[in-house]
C-alpha cells in the first residue's frame, strides 16, 4: 500500500472514531510504529489532525461552538453507554444541578423512575422534556442563548447561588491532562463552574472523542471533579493521572 493510500485511510478510522491509536493502526496497517507516527505527523502538517501521545485526534477549531441539534445528533451510542453508568451514583430524593449539555440531558432520561428528585437547570431543553415528568424542576433563569438552548448570563448565575445541592452534572468541549476541562464559549463555562461551587459532589460526563481534546476556554481543573464517566477505558496515561488527582473514573 503507498503511503498516500494509508494516510487517507487513517483518516477514514479518525472521521469514524474521532482518535487513532498509533500501536492499533501499525496492526491494522501492519507496518512499524515510527511509520504510522511519521503518517501523523505528515496529516497534522497538513492540518487534518493533532497528534496527542499514543496517537491522534480530530482536529477542530478550538472555538467551533456546535448547536443543540448537531450536539444532539453525535456520539449517540457512546452518551448513552455512559449515562447507563452514571445513574447508579444518583440517589431517590437527591438534588442536582444539570448544565445544558446534551449529554446531561442523556443521563435524565435514565433518572425519571427514581423518586423525589429536583433538577435545578440552565438547559430549556430540559425544561420542556420533563415538563410532565416527576421531577421537581427548578429554571435558574437568565438570558436565553438560542444556539445551545442554555440559560447564561449574570441572572443565572447569581440564581445558581441560592441553591446547594448533591450533585452537579456537567459535560464539557474537551479534556487534557495540562489545560484542565474545556468549553467552547465563556458564558456557558461560566455557568458550569458555578454550579460546580454549589455540589456536594461534582460529576462530568465526557465520552471518549472529548480526551485530549482542546477546546477555547479552561472551565475548571481536575481537582474541582469528583467523578468522571466515560464509555470505554481511557489509556494508561490518563488512568494514572487521575488516580493522582484523587478523580474517580467509571467507565
Amino acid at each position: 500500500m503507498l503511503g498516500i493510500e494509508r494516510r487517507q485511510q487513517i483518516m477514514e478510522h479518525l472521521l469514524q472514531d474521532n482518535k487513532v491509536y498509533v500501536g492499533s493502526l501499525s496492526k491494522i496497517f501492519k507496518v512499524t510504529e515510527e511509520t504510522i507516527r511519521r503518517d501523523l505527523e505528515k496529516l497534522e502538517n497538513e492540518g487534518l489532525l493533532q497528534r496527542s501521545h499514543g496517537g491522534a485526534v480530530l482536529k477542530e477549531p478550538t472555538g467551533e461552538d456546535f448547536s443543540f441539534a448537531k450536539r444532539a445528533a453525535v456520539n449517540c451510542p457512546f452518551k448513552q453507554n455512559l449515562a447507563e453508568k452514571a445513574k447508579f451514583l444518583i440517589n431517590d430524593g437527591d438534588t442536582i444541578m444539570v448544565d445544558s449539555s446534551t449529554t446531561a440531558l442523556t443521563l435524565m432520561h435514565l433518572l425519571v423512575n427514581k423518586k423525589n428528585i429536583t433538577i435545578i437547570t440552565n438547559s430549556i431543553k430540559l425544561l420542556n422534556d420533563f415538563a410532565d415528568a416527576n421531577f421537581k424542576m427548578i429554571s435558574c433563569g437568565g438570558d436565553l442563548r438560542t444556539h445551545s438552548c442554555a440559560l447564561v448570563g449574570t441572572a443565572a448565575c447569581r440564581a445558581l447561588t441560592r441553591y446547594y445541592v448533591d450533585f452537579t452534572v456537567i459535560s464539557c468541549k474537551g479534556i487534557d491532562r495540562e489545560k484542565g476541562i474545556m468549553e467552547s464559549n465563556e458564558a456557558e463555562s461560566h455557568i458550569k463552574q458555578q454550579m460546580i461551587r454549589q455540589a456536594k459532589s461534582k460529576l462530568l460526563l465526557v465520552d471518549h472523542t472529548k480526551f485530549d481534546k482542546i477546546a477555547f476556554t479552561k472551565t475548571m481543573d481536575f481537582n474541582e471533579i469528583d467523578y468522571i464517566v466515560t464509555d470505554q477505558e481511557p489509556d494508561a496515561l490518563w488512568v494514572s493521572f487521575l488516580r493522582k488527582q484523587n478523580v474517580k473514573l467509571i467507565y
